[in-house]
This record gives structure tokens, C-alpha cells and sequence, in this order.
């Protein structure tokens, strides 16, 4: 049997304590195979709210694979966001989308952020042509008998809704993984938990959605899955603080949006907007 943790948009910046505490307790005591959080560790990409999210990650003592969200982009330096867009991981490159084999499972990353899109918003999914290669390139190479569980921060495609290219590429990425009889595809972004089975034209795929532990909620609080594995099965357990059952816990679809409300006081930047940016922090 295999135990994973599964946590996601943490937003540093505007981070839930008594949730992140209480979330590092469990793993501390309780030892889960694998940690992963996909994506969003921050509010704004600033300097210290990354400070503050490797710092948060690296005292965690288990296997951690980190996805990356659209927040953790350079926010305020499009500079830097074209050019350089992951150098504030870099205390944390040893774990970033970072496959993680365990007995007859790995954990493969799928990257659906981009650092710019042909769409005035770039904060929703994208699976590039060469981002699906990597990611199926890396499940065909694994040994005889291993299945993969998929992590990427977007859902890859809306569920019972009739959205408009929440991820583009995302129908596409799901139909290959369903030839691959992954187990699962687990993401976040829009901070409550669900598990659905999506059709494809090659068979269904599980998804599997992780809340926030950050004070931006929507309609649940604060929680993380733990995902318990055993002979080709997953069962989710949606964990929080409130002691709200799983089941209630978990949306019925993906929203057609996917975005998460503001929380309160937090500043819109209205669109083609250069905000002031950062100082850096050493």
C-alpha cells in the first residue's frame, strides 16, 4: 500500500498558518511514500513569498515533486518572466517536476503553465506539444507493471461544464494518458477538491483536484487529499481542519472558469497593466 499527500495552491503571499502548520504536523508524524503539490505555491511570484514557500517545502522530510502554477510566474517582471521564468525555484530544483518512482507507481509531471498564451488570459492551462511529448515519453519508458499518476496544476479539461478552453490541449493530453491506463491525474487551481472519471475517445481518465491551503477558498476550507493506493486503486480522503466529510468536501464539475475568487482587499492589475515591480530580496 501507498500513502500520497496531495497539496496544492498554498499562495504564499496570502497563505492559510494554521493550515500550513497543521498540514507539515501530518507529514512529520505521519510519513506519507510521496508529497505532491501541484502548483501555485504563491500569491504574486515575489521574492519572499518564495523565500517563504521553499523554506515551507524543504523542512518537509519525504519524496516532494512540485508542479508549477500560473502564480508562480514573475508577476510584475515580464522581463524576467520571458527570459528567465523559473530562477526563484531555484532553492527548490532538486524537487521541481520531479518524477518520483515508488513500488509499481511514479509520479510524472505534466507542465500546462505558460509564460504567455495567444489569449489575453494567461492564468489558464496550456499542454504545449512538447510538454505532452516529455511527460509521455517519460510513462513509456517506465518498467513493465508500473502504472503513473499524472500531476500538473490545471484540470485538463472542464467536467460537466460547457467552459471555453480552460486548457487548451488538455482533451488531447487526457485521450493519451487514457491509452497509457494512467491512474490518475491529479491537479489543482481551482482551490476545492473533486474526483471525476472524464471520457475519452480511448477510454476514461480519473481526475483528482486538491483545495488550497491558502485564505483565498471558494467553497470549501482549507484542505489537502490523502491519496491511499493499493492494487491498482486510489481512494481519496479530502483532509481538513473543519472535520467536513470527503464526500462533502468535493465540488460535482470544474468550474467553466477555474479561477478562484479574490480574497478580500486583494488588488485587481486590469489587463495590459505593467505593475511596479519587486525589489529583489537577498
Amino acid at each position: 500500500m501507498t500513502r500520497l499527500f496531495h497539496i496544492s495552491d498554498i499562495h504564499f503571499g496570502l497563505e492559510d498558518r494554521r493550515a500550513l502548520d497543521w498540514v507539515a504536523q501530518c507529514i512529520a508524524r505521519e510519513k506519507p511514500d510521496a508529497v505532491a503539490i501541484t502548483g501555485d505555491l504563491t500569491m504574486r511570484a515575489r521574492h519572499r513569498e518564495f523565500n517563504a514557500a521553499c523554506h515551507w517545502i524543504m523542512a518537509l522530510d519525504v519524496p516532494v515533486t512540485v508542479e508549477v502554477g500560473n502564480h508562480d510566474l514573475p508577476y510584475f517582471n515580464l522581463i524576467e518572466r520571458f527570459t528567465d521564468p523559473y530562477r526563484r525555484f531555484r532553492a527548490i530544483a532538486t524537487v521541481l517536476e520531479r518524477e518520483i518512482d515508488l513500488p509499481g507507481i511514479a509520479i510524472v509531471p505534466l507542465k500546462t503553465t505558460a509564460r504567455a498564451q495567444l489569449r489575453l488570459n494567461w492564468s489558464k492551462g496550456n499542454v504545449s506539444a512538447s510538454a505532452l511529448r516529455h511527460t509521455l515519453a517519460a510513462i513509456d519508458t517506465l518498467p513493465p507493471g508500473t502504472r503513473a499518476v499524472v500531476t500538473c496544476h490545471h484540470p485538463l479539461v472542464e467536467a460537466g461544464t460547457r467552459g471555453k478552453a480552460l486548457t487548451r490541449g488538455g482533451n488531447k493530453a487526457l485521450a493519451e494518458l487514457a491509452k497509457r491506463n494512467v491512474l490518475a491525474v491529479l491537479s489543482g487551481h481551482v482551490h476545492d477538491a473533486f474526483d471525476l472519471i472524464h471520457p475519452t475517445k480511448h477510454g476514461p481518465v480519473r481526475m483528482i483536484g486538491a483545495g488550497t491551503l491558502s485564505q483565498r477558498v471558494r467553497s470549501t476550507p482549507p484542505s489537502f487529499n490523502e491519496l491511499t493506493l493499493h492494487e491498482g486503486q486510489i481512494t481519496v480522503r479530502v483532509r481538513n481542519l473543519e472535520h467536513v466529510p470527503s464526500r462533502d468536501m468535493m465540488i460535482d464539475d470544474v468550474p467553466e472558469n477555474a479561477l478562484p475568487p479574490r480574497a478580500e482587499g486583494e488588488p485587481v492589475a486590469p489587463i495590459g497593466a505593467v505593475p511596479q515591480i519587486d525589489p529583489p530580496v537577498h
